[in-house]
């Protein structure tokens, strides 16, 4: 999901499609382009896409973060991004392509749902507002674009199973914002607190048992009812995650968590 400047609108590559506009589009095995989409990508991941595709692939937030993304702290920044890492094929496809199509299908990243539209949001930063932008992107060599079937960006959303995916992305870009400026001062973007907020978002295991295993509980007071979903529900636990980033490290506070 990119940041888009009110400035730089009109140059956004892609055609915006503005409210109770649509585009034709239709993605299906028998388009000569099919799958050639998913090679040779920079495709980041958002932090409930690695919750999803951990748990469809039965293995640890761990183990997915090991074999399967590229982890960047690009120059300015100061959280790093999350890139699914391609195959080592001379094609350098999504490891998760195969000749009959993506193997994890039902639990795809949201950027995958999206597409052909990539979606920005615009921030109002006097009215504190987001306003989602969408655009239009196919690349060149899709045919999906030549199709007929006609789509309203809620239609798309509603047939690619997209609306939980896109509300907690808009979650964590409201997390992401904070890191425009940096607050990790002398100990920088690689020491212990930045450690933290990069585990209360991308690895789940790792944060419950700093929640349940450290002598976090004897700090901080959480409410029986939240403690039993977070024991079980990794959604419930990223969307604490998210809470506990803006906690710890911008001092935000939440009424989920209190000083013992």
């Amino acid at each position: 999901m990119k940041k888009i400047d009110i400035e730089n609108l009109d140059k956004l590559p892609g055609i915006q499609i503005k409210e109770n506009e649509t585009f034709k589009f239709r993605c299906h095995p028998e388009v000569s382009c099919f799958n050639r989409c998913c090679r040779n990508l920079n495709l980041f991941l958002y932090p409930y896409d690695v919750v999803r595709l951990k748990q469809s692939l039965n293995i640890s937030s761990d183990k997915f973060l090991d074999e399967y993304v590229d982890v960047v702290l690009r120059p300015a920044n100061y959280f790093p991004e999350v890139l699914l890492r391609m195959s080592a094929t001379r094609e350098k496809n999504c490891p998760f392509m195969s000749t009959a199509g993506c193997t994890v299908y039902a639990d795809r990243p949201d950027t995958c749902r999206a597409f052909p539209v990539e979606q920005g949001m615009l921030y109002d930063a006097q009215q504190k507002k987001d306003t989602p932008v969408y655009l239009f992107r196919p690349p060149d060599f899709c045919r999906g674009q030549d199709e007929d079937e006609e789509w309203s960006i809620p239609e798309w959303t509603r047939d690619q199973d997209a609306e939980f995916y896109h509300q907690m992305t808009i979650r964590w870009v409201e997390v992401k914002r904070l890191f425009q400026n940096d607050p990790w001062g002398l100990e920088g973007p690689e020491g212990s607190k930045a450690k933290m907020a990069f585990m209360a978002a991308y690895n789940v295991d790792r944060f419950r048992n700093f929640i349940f295993q450290s002598s976090f509980l004897r700090r901080y007071k959480l409410k029986s009812v939240l403690l039993k979903k977070l024991k079980t529900d990794d959604v419930q636990l990223l969307k604490f995650g998210f809470e506990w980033i803006k906690f710890f490290v911008w001092g935000i506070k939440t009424k989920n968590i209190r000083l013992r």
